[in-house]
């Protein structure tokens, strides 16, 4: 579903992103890992449109989307839930997941219908429907921000460190839902830099470094090697 050639990018003077060369597949959960600083949220915000390219090329569904707008990419499916969760504090859980259908463009009697697989998936939501998102939990709102993604109907979903200041149990949660939904067939692109419990759930891991992929492979083999990857998240 998502192919990047060689993807380079900056901010200012600084290169974030160096030649990057990654695939995403249909039904793949792919984990980025990397220490602080070593360009995982530029990739995600690259891919989705946030960061003009400098060189190389993304593609989306076998056509390129260089310079495509953010929105756009977000109404063709590609859906990028970012560090923060950046949920709308003021309004209703129920609101904020119909902000992401909304954005898509779907129908009502859709919306509903998506609502329910989403209260479905995360029962803690249909419980709080009716109140604001500042009242929720840190775990809540960030199942709120994920469920809110797929609200759109994403192909691709991309993540930007999910598990932030999440207790143990919650993390589990998000990581298990995240691998269902690969399972079911969606692409998931999850940074992370919780290394080895994305690597748990993932399909395959890259390892970044100062901005450039300079480790990927299979995440179980990846995950085995500790040392290893310690070694390059230090």
């Amino acid at each position: 579903m998502i192919t990047l050639d060689k993807a380079s990018a900056r901010i200012g003077a600084i290169d974030v992103i160096r030649e990057i060369s990654l695939t995403v597949s249909a039904g793949e959960l792919v984990a980025v890992i990397g220490a602080n600083g070593a360009g995982k949220t530029s990739l995600l915000r690259a891919i989705s449109g946030l960061l003009p390219l400098t060189g190389g090329d993304i593609q989306y569904a076998g056509q390129t989307v260089r310079g495509t707008p953010a929105h756009d990419l977000a109404r063709r499916g590609l859906v990028h839930v970012p560090q923060g969760r950046q949920i709308v504090p003021a309004l209703s859980v129920l609101d904020n997941l119909c902000i992401g259908a909304v954005q898509a463009g779907v129908g009502r009697a859709e919306i509903e219908a998506r609502l329910q697989r989403e209260f479905e998936r995360f029962p803690v939501l249909r419980e709080r429907q009716h109140i604001s998102g500042a009242s929720l939990s840190g775990g809540e709102q960030q199942m709120l921000a994920v469920a809110r993604g797929l609200m759109m109907g994403p192909q691709v979903l991309l993540l930007d460190e999910p598990s932030l200041g999440l207790a143990p149990q919650i993390v589990q949660i998000i990581l298990r839902t995240l691998r269902e939904l690969a399972d079911q067939g969606l692409a998931v692109l999850l940074v992370e830099q919780a290394a080895f419990l994305a690597l748990g759930v993932a399909d395959r891991g890259v390892v970044l470094r100062n901005g450039a992929a300079i480790l990927e492979g299979d995440a179980a083999r990846l995950r085995a090697d500790r040392s290893l990857v310690e070694g390059y998240l230090s």
